[in-house]
Parts: structure tokens; C-alpha cells; sequence
């Protein structure tokens, strides 16, 4: 907890310093205390003295400053009857110790506790007073008089008390031990070096919360914060540890003002209100929490979702009925509860000593005594005394009043001071039990009992390690910090508009295990109509398939869900990015996983593959045909006449041309795609070697029929076309093999053409021997073109030469027309264009060169005679 802290109280510190300083009539003599404080306190003698601080008192006057020779003393107002318990506790803990024969045997425990008033000033002057002692006189070369000066001190409760307590009295490693100060920002050791505590620091308390924030998915929430040490370091704790573990954003931060200030109360309740985070979270004080509440009240905001710290989680004062429709359901952390045997039996045996002196003896057993029976002391004491009425008697009874002292059923910062003590007590047997010659200081030297210094009891409270009897480990790490643990608390509103506070878990760090949370969410109340958990977020999650875009401007738990891109996919819920799919996958429809991509060819199965099959197989089956009738009426004129051998051989050429397309059809394999282009131009090289050969065997004849002209028919025998049609084969096939030898065409899975296939091709390889085999057969064509071009006009009734001119315009405006079209199409389609080339072109030469032979041998057989075929078969009219 922490406390304000204001210019008149910072110059009071250091007034109250200035009393304290001492001078010295003679430089070696004695010292003498300029000024005593007038502090509330009760004190026990004892071998060895520990120190207290309590807020008994919550409120106090200050006097005007005066610089007379006689300061004005401070008036305490605002008896706290839990702020004496916690004192009393200590002097509880304390007795106990005392009465144990197994700790501190032979060590009677004193003490000293001092009333803090709720103000710094008193509470400085307070650990001044117990670090130095409070006798007029001491004398520097002998033994102090008096009471000695304390080895510990249990105390303060508010941050800010301890920070500026802690500044002082660490000076002189003079232990303090805090059972109620958790501001984060006293576990820098460097600046603290003796300070200790049994309540864990606001970082636990902040990630406890953050942990309670992740296991309802809360990631919207707005916080507030006292304006002081312990708020301003939880805000800027709680804001870093957040962004650190990613577990959400604060809509809104706010600092609660001091003092009445129904404006900026107004403005931070209608902050609230306009925001979309169902989540309030507050590390502020009771009194905060009050006046909040006064303007939560008026505006009339519920529906929120209210996490209340350490500071706040057992006020009673607002656990009524007026405000439970705001805070039922509450959860909050709240200091760990423990159980203290004996500890109320103790208290019932409170009462003054009547012949104690105000000032030395226990002021604040008097103050007691008077608040809860409203009678007072005579004479009244100047300054403390508020209750009037009839005087005390000291016999009144403890037992027949209704008194909050008296409560020990939900001991929280008493556990802490009990623990405190505990470990104060733990750690003085560890260093009277020290062996010697053993010892941890110089020489192997251990503490002497005389001549204690409160830095060698630090050195062993730094190593203290001990169960309570409730078994909670308790130990101070590296900063001073006890093995941290807190009740997971929830306000509960009952049907009949009661209310209650219960445990629902725990939170707590171990020394093997970390931190733990245990929440049993069954138990949990939720003041909401349907009894659940609220949503708290700034953006629904983003579902698989979609991921995170942060909103310009905004925190980033603000984001829009953006579908993934095609090829990219993401599988969690609230993905940051999209994953890109494998080379072989594409991204399902919901963009949510990855699913193997297609593979596309030219298949048997679909439609364009089936024509083209049997637009293949009946090309040959039409070759096989007209073999046969070739074959069959290889004795008329109209088949010996064009040269039978050739028509064979073409027709042969032309079944292998038709059969070749097959190659470019089914699943690409590294055979087929080195067999389909050697066979392809090697079959049509034979085909269009036979033409060119039968051309020029055309002109030839009709050469030599002319006077003088027989000898060219020499060149043009059996043998020499056979050779010829071998040789211009040989040729095809030397660049075939070339090709195939140099860069052979291989399958390969492309995926440019499109994103969700693969387009399962072959590669030719070498683009410069796909383009000299077409090149060579297109060199033939046109030479056959040219001769057969030449030759259309030779006298004759039966001209092949014209045949072969209307074969070979169709074949060569079939291959012009396919090159652009083969560049252009994608995948599959290309070889589909090929496979329409060969099939066109064989059918075009298949139809143009024996479809006139086959109509005269079949249904005009009257023409197929020598004379006819000479142009002799009919006479001139």
C-alpha cells in the first residue's frame, strides 16, 4: 500500500530530523538529544528489543510550524481498532516466541511499537526514534544507559512511509521488515539495502492479476490507480507487464485523485461508461474506492467486472447493500489469510496498567481502552485522548462488547506480522547458534551477544528459511522479498441482499515450481444475468483462415480479421500472419490448412483427351484401311501407277504419325517425354520424305517423256528413292538423337500458370533442337510444296503432283498456325495444340493424297485402267 506524499510533509520529515540531532558539549564525552518526540506507543523490556510501526490512528492534525524553543505536538484522530490488533499481534508473536523453550532459549524478546498516525512525518519520527533509542543522555566511550536501541523493525505499512523510512534507517543496516508495503519499487537493493518484507510486492500482485485476466480471456480492461507511490508504480508495472506477456491492452488508465474532486471523479466514471472494456481493475485505497464509488453510483454504471488489489479486497465499508449492485462478483487479491492459535485469548487479556505514565509506558492500551468503552483517563492525556463521557475504571470487561478488535476470523496483515516477527525471531536463534570459529564474519568469527549489531542480524535474515505453523514457507530472496502468496477472493451477494466474501483460489510462487495459479471457477459469483464470465475484448478473436490487422491508431488488441491469401493459410485462432502453403499445396477454400494442389495433363480420362485418343486410333485405323486396299488392288493401274513401293511406306509413315500423338497424352514420364518428339519428327520426316521423293519421281517421268529426257529416269530407280527416304530419315534422326543426348525434355511440375495446380509437363530441353527438328520437316514440306507447285500443271488425266500441292498447303498451314498457337497455350493445352497439329495435318495428308485414289479404286472402278489413267480411255468427239 502507499500513502501521499506532499511538499508540508517532506519539510516536516526534515524538521523533525533537526530536532533529532545531538550535540556535544565535549568531542568525546556523552551526546544528548536536542528533542524528543511525543509518540504514541507501548513497550515491553526485554534482552534484545524489536521495533513496531502500526497505523493505530488513521488521520492526524498538524500544528502550525513553529521554531520556538518548544514544539506543538501532533494530534492523532481516528482510533482503528484492526491498526491496534495488528500491534497487538506483535506483541502477540512476540509472548509466543518468549514462551518457546526451542527458539531463542535463554533470549527474552522485548519491544517497542510506535503509532504511525497515517502521516509520514510521525512515522519517521517514529523509526528515528527506534533506530537511536529515546534516553536524554548517552555516553560515547562506556555502555549506553537505558533502554538499547532495536535490532529490527516490523513496519511500515504504506510504500511510501517505508520508502522514506527505508532511506534513513538503511544507513545504518538496521533490518525493516514490512508486513503491508508492496510498492515494486523496494526491491531495488541498491537503494534498500536492509529492507525486508512478508507481503509479496506489487509485481506478484501484477502478474496474479494478469494470470486471472488470461484464464478468462479478459484482454480489454481499463485501470485505475491511486495518485502515489503505490499506484503510480503499479500503473506503469502493470502497463509494461502486460505488453511483456501479450495477454492484452488497457482501454483506459486513470489516477484517482486525493481528496474530494467530484469532477475528475465524474470524468474518469464517464470514461468508464464509454468504453467498451467490461473489466475494471483498481489498486487504489479504501478511501478512493469510496468516492469512486459515490459517482459510480450516480452515473448508475454496471455491468462491469471489478478486480480489486490487496488494498481494497476486505473493506467492509463497501460490502453493503447500496453498492453490491455494483461490486457483487468482485474478484480481488487479498493478503494471505492464516490462522493464529491463541491469538484471541490473547487479546481478551488487553488491559491498561493504570499507573503508566503517558509518555514512557502504553499510551496506545489507554486509547484503546477509552475508544471502545467511551470513557476516559484522569487526567485526560493532551493530544491523544478523543472519547468524553465518564471516566475509565479499568475494570471494564472485554467480554461484554462488540468490538472489530476482538475479530480474528479473516487474519490477513496480521499473518504477515506474525511471520514478520517470526522470521526477525528465526533469524536472531540462527545467529546465537553460531559455532565458533565458524562464523560467516571476519575471521570466521560469530556475532557476539553483547555487542549485537543490527547488520549481522540482516546478514542472517537474508538467509532465514521457515515454516509457519499454518505451513507456508517463508524465505527472502535476493531483494528482500518473501515467497509470495495471495487469496483469490470473490464477493459474493447473497438472495436475502447479504453479502459475503470467500475464498475462490490461490496464487502463490514456489521454489521449484514457479508461480501457480488454483481457481475454482465453480464457486465464483457473477453478478451478471447469465451468470457467466463476461466477454472483455476489443476485437472478437480472429478464427482460423483469418489473421490479425491492427487497427491505425489503436492498442494492439484492436484488429480487424483479415482472410488469408490464396496460398497461404493459418491454422490457430488469432494468428498473427498467414503461413504460405507448401510448393506442392494450395490453401483450402476457409484458408484454414493446406490440401495437395492438383495435378493437370493431358489425360485419358477427360474429354480433350479422350477425342484426341480417338481421333488417333481412327487415323490409323483409316491408314490400316487403306492399306489394305492398297494391299489388296496392288495389281490395278491406279495403285501400280503412283508408285506402290512409296504409297506403302507413306502410308506406314502416316500410321506411325497418328500413333505418335499418343505419346503426348497420359502422365508425363521421362520416357515418353524423350520418345514422344524423336518420334513425332521422325515419323513425319519419313512421311514428307516420301512425298518429296514421289514428286520428284513426278517430274521426272514426265521429263523423260519428252524427246531426249530418258536419262533422268536413271536417278530416279527403286534404289535411289529408297536411299533418298533413308538418307533424309538419317538426318531427322541424327538431330533427334543430338537433342536427346545434349538436353534431353523431361517432366517437370510447373506451377507459374496457375497458383492451385500443377501443370505436370514436359520440358523440351533444348529449345534450339525442338526448333531444328521442326525446322528440318518444315524445310521438306516446303520443298515438296515447290516441286509438287511446279509440277500441277503436267499433262495428264491422273496429275499426283496436284495432290501432293493441296496436301502439302494443307500440312504447312497447319504447322504455320501451330507455333503461335503452342507458345501461347498454358500446361496441358500445349501439348493438346501439338497433338491437333500431328492429327491435323496426317488426316489432311491421309485425305488429300489417297482419298481420290481410294474413291476411283472403290467406286469407280471403270477409271482404274491404264488408259483412262493415260488420258487414252475415251475418244475425241
Amino acid at each position: 500500500m502507499g500513502a501521499p506524499l506532499g511538499t508540508f510533509m517532506l519539510l516536516s520529515v526534515w524538521l523533525s530530523s533537526f530536532f533529532f540531532l545531538s550535540e556535544s558539549s565535549s568531542p568525546f564525552s556523552s551526546c544528548k538529544l536536542r528533542r524528543q518526540f511525543h509518540l504514541n506507543g507501548m513497550h515491553k523490556p526485554g534482552d534484545v528489543i524489536l521495533g513496531g510501526l502500526f497505523e493505530v490512528h488513521y488521520t492526524s492534525v498538524f500544528p502550525e510550524l513553529s521554531f520556538t524553543s518548544e514544539p506543538k505536538k501532533l494530534s492523532c484522530q481516528g482510533f482503528d481498532p484492526p491498526g491496534f490488533r495488528h500491534a497487538m499481534t506483535m506483541a502477540f508473536a512476540i509472548d509466543e516466541i518468549n514462551k518457546n523453550s526451542n527458539l531463542l532459549p535463554n533470549v527474552t524478546l522485548g519491544y517497542s511499537l510506535y503509532d504511525n498516525c497515517a502521516t509520514l512525518v510521525i512515522g519517521f519520527s517514529a523509526a528515528l526514534s527506534l533506530a537511536s533509542g529515546r534516553e536524554e543522555e548517552y555516553l560515547l566511550q562506556e555502555n549506553c544507559l537505558g533502554v538499547p536501541p532495536v535490532l529490527g523493525i516490523v513496519g511500515d505499512s504504506f510504500s511510501t512511509f517505508s520508502i522514506a523510512t527505508s532511506d534513513v534507517i538503511g544507513l545504518f543496516k538496521l533490518p525493516l521488515v514490512s508486513y503491508y508495503a508492496t510498492c515494486s519499487c523496494l526491491t531495488d537493493r541498491q537503494r534498500f539495502p536492509s529492507f525486508f518484507r512478508t507481503i509479496p510486492s506489487d509485481a506478484f500482485q501484477v502478474n496474479s492479476m494478469i494470470q486471472i485476466l488470461k484464464r478468462f480471456g479478459w484482454t480489454w480492461a481499463g485501470l485505475l490507480v491511486s495518485d502515489d507511490d503505490y499506484g503510480l508504480h503499479v500503473a506503469r508495472s502493470f502497463q509494461y507487464e502486460l505488453t511483456k506477456a501479450g495477454g492484452g491492452c488497457l482501454a483506459y488508465s486513470e489516477i484517482l485523485p486525493w481528496g474530494e474532486n467530484p469532477a475528475e471523479l465524474g470524468r474518469i466514471v464517464e470514461v468508464m461508461k464509454k468504453s467498451t472494456a467490461r473489466v475494471v481493475i483498481v489498486f487504489a485505497h479504501q478511501i478512493h474506492m469510496i468516492q469512486l464509488m459515490e459517482e459510480v453510483v450516480r452515473q448508475n454504471v454496471t455491468g462491469l467486472q471489478w478486480m480489486a488489489s490487496e488494498a481494497w479486497t476486505a473493506a467492509a465499508v463497501l460490502q453493503t447493500p447500496r453498492l453490491m449492485p455494483y461490486l457483487g462478483g468482485t474478484l480481488g487479491i487479498a493478503i494471505r489469510r492464516g490462522e493464529i492459535s491463541g491469538l484471541r485469548d490473547f487479546l481478551l487479556r488487553t488491559h491498561p496498567d493504570l499507573d503508566d505514565n503517558v509518555n514512557n509506558g502504553n499510551s496506545m492500551v489507554r486509547q484503546f481502552w477509552e475508544f471502545t468503552f467511551q470513557c476516559r483517563f484522569a487526567p485526560p492525556p493532551a493530544g491523544w485522548v478523543e472519547a468524553g463521557g465518564a471516566l475509565c475504571t479499568g475494570e471494564e470487561d472485554l467480554k461484554n462488547v462488540e468490538t472489530e478488535f476482538l475479530d480474528v476470523s479473516n487474519l490477513r496483515p496480521e499473518y504477515n506480522i506474525y511471520k514478520a516477527v517470526y522470521a526477525l525471531a528465526y533469524a536472531l536463534d540462527d545467529l546465537l547458534r553460531c559455532v565458533p570459529e565458524r562464523g560467516p564474519f571476519n575471521g570466521s568469527n560469530c556475532a557476539a551477544f553483547q555487542t549485537l549489531e543490527p547488520w549481522q542480524l540482516m546478514y542472517y535474515l537474508e538467509k532465514v528459511n521457515f515454516t509457519t505453523s499454518f505451513g507456508d514457507q517463508v524465505s527472502f530472496d535476493e531483494n528482500g522479498d518473501a515467497l509470495p502468496i495471495y487469496d483469490i477472493m470473490n464477493w459474493l451477494w447473497l438472495p436475502d441482499g447479504g453479502t459475503k466474501v470467500q475464498t475462490v483460489g490461490v496464487v502463490k510462487k514456489t521454489t521449484g515450481k514457479g508461480e501457480e495459479l488454483t481457481l475454482d471457477e465453480d464457486k465464483i459469483f457473477w453478478n451478471f444475468d447469465s451468470k457467466e464470465p463476461p466477454r472483455s475484448v476489443c476485437s472478437e478473436s480472429c478464427p482460423p483462415g483469418t489473421r490479425m490487422a491492427r487497427k491505425k491508431g489503436q492498442p494492439v488488441c484492436c484488429f480487424d480479421c483479415v482472410p488469408c491469401s490464396e496460398g497461404m493459410f493459418s491454422n490457430e485462432t488469432d494468428s498473427v500472419e498467414c503461413i504460405s502453403c507448401p510448393e506442392d499445396f494450395w490453401s483450402s477454400p476457409h484458408r484454414d490448412h493446406c490440401v495437395p494442389k492438383k495435378t493437370e495433363f493431358l489425360s485419358y480420362e477427360e474429354p480433350l483427351g479422350i477425342c484426341l485418343t480417338t481421333a488417333s486410333l481412327l487415323g490409323t485405323f483409316i491408314c490400316a484401311i487403306v492399306l489394305g486396299i492398297f494391299t489388296y488392288h496392288r495389281s490395278t493401274p491406279m495403285v501400280r501407277a503412283n508408285n506402290s513401293e512409296l504409297s506403302f511406306l507413306l502410308l506406314v509413315s502416316l500410321k506411325l504419325c497418328f500413333l505418335c500423338s499418343l505419346l503426348f497424352i497420359g502422365r508425363p514420364r521421362l520416357w515418353t517425354c524423350q520418345i514422344r518428339h524423336a518420334a513425332f519428327g521422325i515419323s513425319f520426316v519419313l512421311c514428307v520424305s516420301c512425298i518429296l521423293v514421289k514428286t520428284m519421281v513426278v517430274l521426272a517421268v514426265f521429263k523423260a517423256s519428252k524427246p531426249g529426257g530418258g536419262a533422268s529416269l536413271k536417278w530416279f530407280g527403286a534404289v535411289q528413292q529408297r536411299g533418298t527416304v533413308l538418307v533424309l530419315t538419317s538426318i531427322q534422326a541424327a538431330i533427334c538423337t543430338t537433342w536427346l543426348v545434349s538436353s534431353s525434355p523431361v517432366p517437370h511440375k510447373n506451377t507459374h500458370y496457375y497458383n492451385d495446380k500443377i501443370i505436370y509437363e514436359c520440358v523440351v530441353g533444348s529449345t534450339i533442337g525442338f526448333a531444328v527438328l521442326l525446322g528440318y520437316i518444315g524445310l521438306l514440306a516446303i520443298l515438296s510444296f515447290l516441286l509438287a507447285f511446279l509440277a500441277r500443271n503436267l499433262p495428264d488425266n491422273f496429275n499426283e503432283a496436284k495432290l501432293i500441292t493441296f496436301s502439302m498447303l494443307i500440312f504447312c498451314a497447319v504447322w504455320v498456325a501451330f507455333v503461335p498457337a503452342y507458345v501461347n497455350s498454358p500446361g496441358k493445352y500445349a501439348d493438346a495444340v501439338e497433338v491437333f497439329a500431328i492429327l491435323a495435318s496426317s488426316f489432311g495428308l491421309l485425305v488429300a493424297l489417297f482419298g481420290p485414289k481410294c474413291y476411283i479404286i472403290l467406286l469407280r472402278p471403270e477409271r482404274n485402267t491404264k488408259k483412262a489413267i493415260m488420258g487414252r480411255g475415251t475418244t475425241k468427239s
